[in-house]
C-alpha cells in the first residue's frame, strides 16, 4: 500500500477528534462479545470522508478523500477492512505527495486541471451487481465487494447524487443531480432511474428556481420531490472570495413536484418555509397526500452567511411535510414529529416510499455537534413511542443500518447495526441491537482494534 501510516496532526474541527482521518489501511479477524444472530448473513459498507494528507484551513468534509470500512459477517466470525477510494484525484495526491485539489474539491494544482476531483467520499450502495462509492459531485465509482478494492467510475452521464433511491418492488434505482449543467454551480437539475438490470432508462434536465445545494430528495410510489432550499451556490460570489455556498433565506424555498414517469417539463413548485434538510426518513401517499419525514434545520449548518460571516449554530429535529396533492395552490405543511436532536435518518428499506412506522437515528442528547452523535433513536410512529440509548461518557455513534431478520419479517423486526467511538481507548466497536429493543443488550459486540472515524452512510449487503 502507499498509503502514508500516520495520523493527522492538526487541529481543523473537520479533522479533529474521531473526525480525524485515519491513514493506515487494515485487513482483521474481529474479537466478538455476545453471539453474532444466525440470521446475519452478509456484509456492511461504511463511507466517509479521510484526507490523505492533512488540509488547509479552508478544508470542509465534504471534500474530503473517500474511505470505505467494511465488515463481513456470517457463520460466527466477523472480518473487517478499510480501503481509501483510489478515485484519479487520490491517485494523483498520492503520486505526487501532497494535496493538489482545494475548495470544492476544484485543482488547486495546474498539473491536475483535467483530473476529476471528485472524492467518492458519502455513500456507498449496491446496485445490479456493483457496489459504488458516491458523492454527488461525480458519477459513482465502483469498488470490489469482496476486497474493497478500486475498480473505477461507473459512467452515468454527469454528476450523480449521494443519496438515490432503491425501489423494493420494481428495483429499479432513481436518481438525481444538482449544479447539473454546463459550469459550476447552476441552476439545472437532473432526473434520472437505472432499471434493476443497471440499465440507465432516463437522464432528463431542467431547471429549478436558483442553484441550490440539493443533498437528498423524495421519493414515493407516483412521486418525486426535489427540496430547493436558499444554501445556494454562486460562482461570481466564489469567484470574489466569497463562500460558494451560503445561506439566503430571502430566495424562498421550493419543493418541485413531479409524477414520477412524467416529464420534467410538468415540474411545478410548491412553496415551503425556507429552512434547510439534508436527509428525509421516507415518504409516502396516503388519502390524497404526500408526506415526507424530514430531519430538518431551521437553517443550514456548517455554511456561512454571503458575506463570509458565520451563523449561530442550528440542530435538526423531525418534521413531517406534507403535501395535498389534489391542491394546484397548496403549499408544503411542517409537522413536528419529535422534539429529540438528531440527524442520518434510516428506515426498514423494504418500506421505501410506502407508508411505514418505524425510523432509527443517530441523536444527540446532551452533545450538541452537527457530526458527532452520543445517542441512538427508535420512533416508532405507530405508538408514537421513542427510545433512546444514550453511550457514556465521550463515546459517540454513527449512522444506524437496519438489516431485516428474513425476507418476510415484518417491518421493524431485525437488527440495527451501529458503529460507535469508544473515547477512552481511541477505537471503535459494532454493534448489533435488536431493533426493537435498541436500549438493551447488545446481540453482539464486534471490537475493532483500531479507529472508524465519523463518517457519513453505509449500506448492508446480505449474503
Amino acid at each position: 500500500m502507499n498509503s502514508v501510516a500516520v495520523e493527522s496532526r492538526i487541529t481543523h474541527p473537520h479533522v479533529s477528534g474521531n473526525q480525524a482521518p485515519v491513514r493506515r489501511e487494515m485487513n482483521v479477524e474481529l474479537k466478538i462479545r455476545g453471539k453474532i444472530p444466525a440470521g446475519l448473513r452478509g456484509a456492511l459498507y461504511r463511507n466517509g470522508p479521510n484526507p490523505q494528507f492533512d488540509p488547509g484551513p479552508n478544508y470542509h468534509a465534504f471534500i474530503g478523500d473517500g474511505m470505505i470500512h467494511g465488515f463481513w459477517i456470517g457463520e460466527g466470525r466477523a472480518r473487517y477492512t478499510n480501503r481509501y477510494v483510489r478515485t484519479p484525484r487520490w491517485l494523483a495526491e498520492n503520486a505526487a505527495g501532497r494535496p493538489l485539489f482545494g475548495g470544492m474539491g476544484l485543482p488547486s494544482d495546474p498539473s491536475v486541471e483535467k483530473i476529476a476531483g471528485g472524492g467518492a467520499n458519502t455513500h456507498i450502495v449496491y446496485h445490479a451487481g456493483k457496489l459504488m462509492a458516491l458523492q454527488e459531485g461525480s458519477n459513482p465509482f465502483e469498488m470490489d465487494p469482496a476486497n474493497l478494492e478500486s475498480k473505477g467510475w461507473v459512467e452515468t452521464g454527469g454528476r450523480f447524487t449521494a443519496h438515490p433511491k432503491k425501489d423494493p418492488q420494481s428495483g429499479e434505482m432513481l436518481w438525481f443531480a444538482y449544479s447539473s449543467g454546463d459550469g459550476p454551480l447552476n441552476p439545472c437539475l437532473d432526473y434520472g432511474i437505472s432499471e434493476a438490470s443497471g440499465r440507465i432508462a432516463r437522464r432528463d434536465r431542467f431547471e429549478a428556481p436558483y442553484c441550490s445545494m440539493v443533498h437528498d430528495f423524495i421519493v414515493t410510489q407516483h412521486h418525486t420531490g426535489f427540496p430547493v432550499l436558499p444554501l445556494t451556490g454562486d460562482i461570481e460570489r466564489a469567484k470574489r472570495g466569497l463562500p460558494a455556498f451560503a445561506w439566503e433565506p430571502e430566495k424562498g424555498a421550493f419543493v418541485g413536484l413531479m409524477a414520477r414517469a412524467a416529464n420534467v417539463d410538468s415540474v411545478r413548485w410548491i412553496e415551503v418555509d425556507p429552512v434547510y434538510v439534508f436527509h428525509p426518513a421516507n415518504a409516502y401517499e396516503e388519502a390524497g397526500y404526500l408526506h415526507s419525514d424530514m430531519m430538518e434545520y431551521p437553517s443550514a449548518p456548517l455554511f456561512p452567511n454571503p458575506d463570509g460571516s458565520r451563523r449561530v449554530p442550528v440542530n435538526a429535529r423531525m418534521v413531517r411535510w406534507t403535501i395535498d396533492l389534489g391542491d394546484r395552490a397548496a403549499r408544503v405543511t411542517r409537522t413536528p414529529l419529535s422534539d429529540l436532536v438528531g440527524e442520518f435518518p434510516r428506515i426498514d428499506e423494504r418500506f421505501a416510499g410506502l407508508p411505514y412506522r418505524h425510523y432509527w437515528q443517530a441523536a444527540n442528547v446532551d452533545l450538541r455537534e452537527t457530526l458527532l452523535f452520543d445517542s441512538l433513536a427508535h420512533m416508532d410512529l405507530q405508538t408514537k413511542r421513542e427510545t433512546v440509548r444514550r453511550f457514556p461518557g465521550s463515546d459517540s455513534v454513527g449512522e444506524p443500518i437496519f438489516v431485516p431478520r428474513s425476507a418476510a419479517a415484518p417491518e421493524g423486526d431485525g437488527w440495527i447495526l451501529a458503529l460507535v467511538h469508544r473515547a477512552a481507548q481511541m477505537r471503535s466497536d459494532l454493534l448489533i441491537l435488536n431493533a426493537q429493543d435498541i436500549a438493551g443488550e447488545p446481540e453482539a459486540v464486534l471490537e475493532l482494534p483500531c479507529r472508524v472515524p465519523a463518517g457519513f452512510h453505509g449500506s448492508w449487503v446480505g449474503g
